[in-house]
């Protein structure tokens, strides 16, 4: 028998890494970002990114408004799946994933924001009316909206979500309009995204745009990357909300 716990625990057994941690699994940050929210020096907060990448806890990306600036995201399921792990390693019983009672969601009223509200923004609309068993309000805009794309509306139907009813709309419908929660899905909307009256949170989930692919084949994939990426994401908002 072991005494050791496992490389996961001592991971995140510190304080930055695990502020890091908390920050992030709410959305994605710079790190000048998560430098202001930790109150910690700037090599510092580097330093403990750069040992949660080499354990692919963190990965990141480009920002699409700015190749210049780079976003750190959590991969939420890589956490579960460690989380689950170390569990097992004390006892079995922990290792059992138990379901969430979304019974508690409160009446949340929600909107999700992208640059033509055709794809991730519709994607992510759709998935948390279902999910949520239509227990919150959810709504969707653009800055500059086009059309649902046929890409989106195929791929959530092979999920068994029906995005075919749903609308593009502009982010001035909602204008003067309170929301406690305003989510953005691409980098470009979150540097425009207006802010809205109330006491509600934004947060910023990016995805890099599918339809900025050429190869066909490569882009239905992203579109399917995108969708079980979002799912995973808003199961586990809904769950945070539900327990609040």
């Amino acid at each position: 028998m072991t005494t050791q716990p496992p490389d996961f625990i001592k991971l995140l057994a510190n304080d930055v890494r695990w502020g890091v941690l908390k920050a992030l699994s709410s959305g994605d940050h710079q790190v000048n970002e998560l430098v202001t929210l930790l109150k910690q020096p700037m090599n510092l907060v580097s330093y403990h990114l750069k040992k949660m990448r080499e354990e692919a806890l963190v990965n990141t990306r480009r920002s699409e408004a700015d190749g210049r600036d780079v976003y750190y995201t959590l991969d939420l399921e890589r956490l579960r799946e460690l989380y689950l792990a170390a569990g097992s390693a004390l006892h079995p019983v922990l290792s059992q994933s138990r379901g969430a009672d979304l019974d508690t969601l409160p009446a949340a009223r929600i909107l999700v924001v992208c640059t033509h509200n055709s794809a991730r923004s519709q994607m992510a609309e759709g998935l948390l009316r279902d999910l949520s068993k239509g227990r919150v309000a959810v709504f969707s805009a653009g800055s500059h909206p086009t059309r649902v794309h046929p890409e989106a509306i195929r791929v959530m139907e092979s999920i068994g979500v029906d995005i075919r009813t749903q609308s593009v709309h502009h982010l001035s419908e909602y204008e003067g309009q309170p929301f406690d929660y305003v989510i953005t899905v691409c980098d470009k909307a979150r540097e425009i995204c207006p802010t809205f009256p109330g006491e509600g949170q934004q947060l910023h989930w990016g995805y890099p745009d599918p339809l900025a692919i050429a190869d066909a084949d490569q882009r239905r994939a992203a579109f399917a990357q995108i969708a079980k990426r979002l799912r995973i994401r808003i199961e586990h908002f809904l769950v945070t909300l539900a327990q609040q």
